[in-house]
């Protein structure tokens, strides 16, 4: 723009004319409506896509985004005495913590019926995502909304199944695996593809077929976790529908099988490096805490010591001297989890 105008005007623009800086201040201006005209580009493609515009491209193949989903638990409701008569215990009545953090609420109307003491009752988080999960057995213990006669409530399981808003990556993953579902005849990438909408906890599904017509398939939550039997139930149902499941399958969902391992190793800090030492240990626990959830975060991966060295020596190591784990192949139902993690610092070598 400024050649452009020299060359017209036969005008040499200095640094600080006036019209040089309007010039610069247009450039600018065209310089960001090109980034935003490129951006919504980018958003008609799947790789690039983000938020809403996500969400139309997966309108394309009829793969809507998995919402946030609340975690649930069992609770007990218990009489202070054996009543005469039926205690009605209304769909909503609310229970929590004693903190008072989250609230629960039951998701049906139930009684006790004469001459019993208890009655348990499934109830769900009121707040939808993870962060209802977690509360471990007789956590939640206080009525919110009080009924006649109840004395006692306690959840009787782990409050389990919360699950956040499906993210764009896992969201994505699954747009581009839908064309797996227009086939009736059942092929592996279909049912790891209806396998995933049962929650957006899923993140990896093995699917196999060890005799005709019978289909196994593995699903595995974030972080490596093993699925509860309500989400294994979760799965059965849709893969098992009318419309999804060819007529000839006998279809069962299973938790994965897990390999023990340990790890242990020993590490040395260049003395080069001495005054980052304790920067470099915290680096090097963290690095081993990532490679522990990484092993156990997809099914049939393979114990892979070099990955655990790789990622202790790109946090600072010097020297790593590996005792355990060894390499060991994993088999496609099976994950590998750490029982045991053991580092040791060795102290400052020279190089």
């Amino acid at each position: 723009m400024i050649q452009l105008y020299e060359a017209l005007t036969d005008r040499k623009l200095f640094p600080g004319d006036p019209v040089r800086l309007f010039l610069l201040s247009l450039a600018q201006i065209i310089v960001q409506q090109r980034v935003l005209i490129n951006q919504t580009g980018r958003q008609n493609s799947l790789r690039y896509a983000t938020g809403d515009y996500l969400d139309h491209k997966g309108a394309d193949s009829r793969t809507e985004r998995l919402e946030a989903i609340s975690a649930k638990t069992t609770v007990r409701f218990e009489l202070s005495a054996v009543r005469p008569s039926v205690v009605a215990i209304n769909q909503g009545t609310r229970v929590c913590p004693t903190d008072k953090k989250v609230y629960f609420s039951t998701v049906e109307y139930a009684e006790i019926a004469p001459g019993q003491t208890h009655v348990d009752i499934l109830c769900s988080c009121l707040e939808p995502g993870m962060y209802g999960n977690g509360f471990l057995p007789g956590q939640i213990d206080t009525i919110v909304d009080p009924i006649g006669f109840i004395q006692k409530v306690s959840n009787m399981t782990e409050s389990t199944g919360g699950a956040d808003r499906e993210s764009d990556d896992a969201y994505r993953e699954r747009i581009y695996n839908a064309p797996e579902a227009f086939s009736v005849a059942g092929p592996e990438g279909a049912y790891q593809y209806w396998a995933k909408t049962a929650s957006p906890l899923i993140t990896d599904v093995a699917v196999d077929s060890p005799a005709a017509g019978e289909i196994k398939i593995i699903p595995l939550l974030t972080g490596g976790e093993i699925p509860t039997a309500d989400l294994l139930n979760a799965v059965a149902d849709i893969c098992n529908a009318r419309n999804i499941r060819p007529l000839t399958d006998h279809v069962t969902v299973v938790t994965p099988t897990t390999q023990d391992y340990t790890v242990n190793f020993t590490y040395w800090i260049s003395r080069d490096r001495a005054t980052e030492a304790a920067a470099i240990q915290a680096a090097v626990q963290q690095a081993t805490d990532q490679y522990v959830l990484w092993q156990k975060s997809k099914l049939g991966r393979d114990r892979n010591p070099s990955e655990l060295i790789r990622r202790v020596m790109a946090a600072g190591a010097y020297r790593v001297d590996v005792v355990s784990p060894s390499f060991a192949a994993v088999a496609w139902e099976e994950i590998a989890v750490a029982s045991n993690v053991t580092v040791t610092f060795g102290g400052l070598v020279d190089d």
